[in-house]
């Protein structure tokens, strides 16, 4: 097989078995990239050079010596600090700017032996609904989401196998549902967030691309995501519990959305599963009021120095964060934030009466045109809640493009919401009625 298509799993056991060099599979990686950049530019800053540089020295590491993600290739959204890449936030502000910094994410993914092969566009700041240059994988006309958007077309489009993402809305798991793939979205918080641009401190949290739920976990042990309890290894669909919940946003889902959790209902109690459908409680109605207050409101902190900077450069969206023209009161803020973290134990209790509860990722297939990244009305609940969200691919809207469902479980359960996503997965993906392509 092309050597681009391995899973991060894949690389790693051929690596170990001496069966694969990372400079070979690096320059596989390379010329998959050559082949679709034209019609994906999933990239805001890629070396081939420093590629092939950097996958030569890790050949070079006795096997001892070599961590978890020997050779693994990541693809890292360009909002996460990179000490030898530039890191521009699709900003004019910070064009071919190179701070000489690293972030925790990054540190942690080095000393595990990872490859990091560029940075990925997103949109300014990853903060505006604009989408960048980047097109879906799977079909050119179309979004593939954001802000994460490189990030999510690249692993999509098997340029790279692993994806740093960001989520303050929707910002991993709409991407992740638009180009056909897994994405977590962990506890917030559980993943460190320094030397990333900060949007909401109450809600950024960093988040994860793979086509498989075991690079996930590959992933989530060198973060250290563990829960309480450990994570049961036999976990079978046969007598597992699931509930079902269209949300408070379910006016935004369209045709395809909707079908999709029909047949996951049906997919799931086919295979021995109880499945019903729940609501989240009446007076949480106005959580995405509540996320909208809080987002705008920390808005106005997280892009004033920008603002001071060079205002004529920044996008008007982002005028109106810092010159509050929402009107929002400090009380109205704090409000805010007071009632979304009343609701979380309360959601969690919810939650944690199910294996796992299935929510839409998405009102419906990626839109066409590339000017908007489409709605994260369906993410934002969940991301002010700061549960784990898993996408699980493997259903299609009408024009066969890719449709996925999340998964949800309570807070710091993100180890046994994988578990279950890979066996909800591997059914998901077989009966649901959406393939990959040969891109």
């Amino acid at each position: 097989m092309d050597l681009y298509k391995l899973t991060a799993s894949e690389v790693v056991a051929r690596t170990k078995a001496g069966e694969l060099t990372v400079e070979d599979y690096a320059r596989s990686l390379l010329s998959r990239i050559k082949e679709r950049d034209e019609a994906v530019k999933a990239w805001a800053y890629l070396n081939p050079d420093y590629v092939i540089e950097q996958a030569k020295k890790l050949d070079q590491v006795a096997p001892e010596a070599r961590g978890p993600l020997h050779g693994v290739a990541v693809a890292v959204k360009d909002v996460i600090y990179t000490k030898d890449m530039p890191t521009q936030f699709n900003s004019p502000i910070y064009e071919n700017d190179a701070p000489q910094v690293d972030a925790a994410s990054i540190i942690i993914l080095r000393h595990a032996g990872a490859l990091i092969l560029g940075k990925t566009t997103t949109t300014e700041f990853a903060a505006t609904t604009t989408g960048p240059k980047t097109s879906n994988a799977h079909d050119p006309k179309r979004t593939p989401g954001g802000s994460s958007s490189g990030s999510g077309a690249a692993v999509g489009d098997l340029q790279a196998p692993i994806g740093l993402g960001t989520q303050t809305g929707g910002s991993t798991i709409r991407p992740g549902s638009f180009n056909g793939i897994y994405a977590l979205k962990p506890t917030w918080n559980a993943i460190s967030r320094e030397g990333q641009k900060i949007y909401s401190l109450l809600f950024d949290t960093l988040g994860l691309y793979a086509r498989s739920v075991a690079d996930l976990e590959l992933l989530a042990d060198v973060f250290e995501i563990h829960d309480d309890e450990p994570a049961n290894s036999s976990f079978q669909i046969q007598g597992a519990s699931f509930a079902i919940c269209k949300t408070m946003a379910w006016d935004h889902v369209g045709d395809g959305t909707a079908k999709a959790m029909d047949k996951a209902k049906a997919l799931l109690e086919s295979h021995g599963a109880t499945v019903q459908e729940i609501s989240l409680p009446e007076h949480l109605k106005d959580l995405p009021a509540w996320h909208a207050t809080v987002l705008n409101s920390e808005g106005r902190t997280a892009f004033l120095p920008d603002y001071r900077k060079a205002k004529d450069k920044l996008a008007p969206f982002l005028h109106a964060h810092v010159e509050n023209t929402h009107g929002i009161s400090r009380a109205q803020q704090v409000g805010a934030w007071d009632n979304i973290a009343a609701a979380r134990p309360q959601v969690d209790k919810l939650l944690g009466q199910y294996d796992a509860v299935i929510v839409p990722s998405v009102p419906d297939e990626a839109p066409t045109g590339l000017e908007s990244t489409g709605s994260a009305a369906f993410n934002l609940i969940w991301t002010a809640l700061h549960t784990p969200v898993v996408n699980v691919p493997g259903f299609q809207g009408a024009n066969k493009m890719p449709i996925g469902l999340s998964l949800v479980g309570p807070r710091y359960h993100d180890r046994k919401l994988l578990s279950v996503s890979k066996e909800v997965g591997e059914i998901f993906e077989a009966e649901g009625g959406w393939t990959r392509k040969n891109i």
